[in-house]
């Protein structure tokens, strides 16, 4: 595969530099058992200043809220 200036690995476009820190987003949410919802909320956020800007925070913002929604039909249960 070729992109830009040079080749790009496939691991590259599966977890591409602005999900890799001190600990890698995917990591981080399946050690604190996290469901889609939040999930996705996590992963928005994270990226957002080096990918979508406020497009992945609007993301963020739709799962948050539906999230809180999902939350308040289970204690209304």
């Amino acid at each position: 595969m070729i992109k830009g200036n040079g080749p790009v690995n496939f691991m590259d476009k599966i977890n591409p530099p602005y999900y890799k820190r001190s600990i890698e987003v995917t990591d981080f949410i399946i050690e604190y058992d996290m469901n889609f919802l939040e999930g996705n909320i996590i992963k928005y956020v994270t990226r957002y200043k080096n990918k979508n800007g406020i497009e992945d925070l609007e993301k963020a913002k739709w799962y948050l809220e539906k999230l809180i929604e999902c939350t308040k039909n289970l204690k209304k249960e």
